[in-house]
C-alpha cells in the first residue's frame, strides 16, 4: 500500500486571505458501502479551527467491496482553481488550511482486484524535488508478456500515475499483457522546481521509465522488446513522442548545441551507453495516443519557450517514421463533445501516419468528452469510464493484440 501523507494545500502558497481566517468549512462525504471517520470529528456546521490535523479513516462495510482511494477537494482563497488530491492508503491526514468542499473515500467492486497483484511507487529517478515511480500491474502467473506503458493526461502540469489505474485494470483483463503506470516531471514550476521544467524533460523522463521497466522485465514478467505505449491528453501527446521520436535519442544535448536536438533519456540501467538505451527502445513497436495534441499549432502555449526548431523536435506530428524505416501501429480515439482537443488536427496526425506508410485507425465516439480513460473517486468519472473507457479499452487491446498476437 502506499504511504502518502497529505496537506490541503501542498505545492500551493497559502494565501494572505487564507492564513487571516480563523477556521474552515469542511465537508465530509460517506461513501455507499463503507464508513469514513474522522478525528477529531466534524461538528454538523462542518466548521473547523484553521490549521487543525484531522486524521481520516475508510473502511470497507460491506462483502465484496474493498478500498479505492482517499480524497479531498478544495479551493483556497484567492486561488483560481480546487485542489484535488488522492491518497492509496485508508488512513492518512489532511491539514485543514482552506474550506475543503470534499472529504472522503471511494470503495469499489472486490473483483477489481482478482487475478493480478500491484507493486506501487517504483522509483525510477529523481532529477528535481519530485521522485519519479510508476505502479506496474502484473497478472498472474506472467511470464516473458507485452508490456503496455500508460502516460497519464493533465495539461503536462497536473495529475500522477493513478489516475489511469481503470485504464490499466482493464488493460490486464485477460491476462495478455503487464502494465506499468508511469509518472513524469510537470512542465513549468508545479514541483516545486527552481529551474522550470521543459517538455524535452518530459520526454526524457517517460523514455527513462520505459527503460527502467525494460531492465527489470524479468521480474515483472515482461518481454522487454515487447513494448505498447499508449497515453491520454498531455499523454496522448508523450507517448506519440514515444512512438516516433527514438531517432532522436542520443547524447547531443536538447538545444546545447545549435540545430541539435535529442533526448537524453532521464535513468539509464548501469552501464548502458545512450546508444544502447536507443536500440532498447525500439522495442516499441505499437502506440495508442489517446485524444492527444501532435502538432506545433496545438503544442505552442505549452513550448513557447522553446525555439521555433525545438519546438520541431517535440512534436510527433513532424517526427513520423517512415515504414520503410520502421513500423509503428497508432490507435487514436476522440469524442465527438471533446472541448479540449480539436478533431481536424486528429485528422490531420492520422493522414500525415499514413502517407509515411504507417498503420493508422482513428475511432470517433460519439457523445464521448475529454478525458474518459481517467479514473477518480467520484461517481460522475466512474460512470463516464464504465461507459467509454471500458470498450474502447478493449478495442485498444484488440489493436495491440494485432501486433503482439498476430
Amino acid at each position: 500500500m502506499k504511504k502518502i501523507l497529505l496537506t490541503v494545500l501542498a505545492g500551493v502558497a497559502v494565501s494572505a486571505a487564507a492564513m487571516a481566517q480563523d477556521s474552515f468549512t469542511v465537508k465530509v462525504e460517506q461513501p455507499e458501502h463503507g464508513k469514513v471517520t474522522v478525528t477529531p470529528a466534524v461538528g454538523e456546521d462542518g466548521k473547523v479551527k484553521a490549521g487543525t490535523v484531522l486524521n481520516v479513516k475508510v473502511e470497507v462495510t460491506d462483502e465484496g467491496w474493498v478500498f479505492d482511494s482517499g480524497y479531498y477537494l478544495s479551493m483556497s482563497p484567492g486561488m483560481f482553481y480546487p485542489t484535488y488530491k488522492e491518497v492509496m492508503t485508508p488512513e492518512f491526514q489532511v491539514t485543514v488550511n482552506s474550506d475543503i468542499w470534499s472529504l472522503g473515500g471511494s470503495i469499489m467492486e472486490a473483483w477489481r482486484l482478482e487475478g493480478h497483484k500491484v507493486i506501487n511507487d517504483v522509483v525510477y529517478a529523481q532529477p528535481g524535488v519530485k521522485p519519479l515511480k510508476y505502479d506496474v500491474y502484473i497478472p498472474d502467473g506472467a511470464k516473458d508478456l507485452p508490456c503496455v506503458v500508460i502516460i497519464h493526461g493533465g495539461g503536462w502540469s497536473s495529475n500522477n500515475e493513478d489516475i489511469m489505474r481503470g485504464l490499466a485494470r482493464e488493460l490486464i483483463k485477460g491476462g495478455k499483457y503487464v502494465v506499468a503506470s508511469i509518472d513524469y516531471r510537470w512542465i513549468g514550476q508545479g514541483d516545486g522546481d527552481q529551474t522550470p521544467n521543459k517538455m524535452h524533460q518530459l520526454i526524457e523522463d517517460c523514455f527513462g521509465a520505459i527503460l527502467h521497466i525494460q531492465e527489470r522485465a524479468a521480474q515483472y514478467g515482461i518481454d522487454p522488446k515487447k513494448i505498447a505505449v499508449t497515453g491520454d491528453s498531455a499523454g496522448g501527446h508523450l507517448s506519440a513522442s514515444m512512438a516516433n521520436l527514438i531517432e532522436r535519442v542520443g547524447e547531443g544535448g536538447f538545444g546545447v548545441t545549435p540545430g541539435v536536438f535529442e533526448f537524453k533519456p532521464t535513468y539509464l540501467p548501469e552501464g548502458m551507453s545512450v546508444k544502447e538505451a536507443q536500440q532498447s527502445l525500439y522495442a516499441i513497436q505499437v502506440a495508442a495516443p489517446s485524444y492527444g495534441v501532435f502538432d506545433r499549432g496545438s503544442l505552442a502555449r505549452f513550448v513557447r519557450d522553446l525555439p521555433a526548431d525545438a519546438q520541431f523536435a517535440v512534436a510527433p506530428n513532424d517526427n513520423i517514421p517512415s515504414a520503410s524505416v520502421r513500423t509503428i501501429p497508432q490507435y487514436l480515439v476522440l469524442g465527438t463533445k471533446d472541448r479540449t482537443v480539436g478533431r481536424e488536427p486528429m485528422e490531420k496526425y492520422v493522414e500525415n501516419l499514413k502517407a509515411a506508410g504507417q498503420k493508422a485507425e482513428l475511432v470517433i465516439i460519439q457523445d464521448a468528452e475529454h478525458a474518459f480513460f481517467d479514473w477518480k473517486p467520484d461517481q460522475r468519472t466512474k460512470a463516464t469510464f464504465a461507459k467509454y473507457g471500458v470498450p474502447y479499452a478493449a478495442d485498444m487491446m484488440r489493436f495491440f493484440d494485432e501486433v503482439f498476437y498476430k
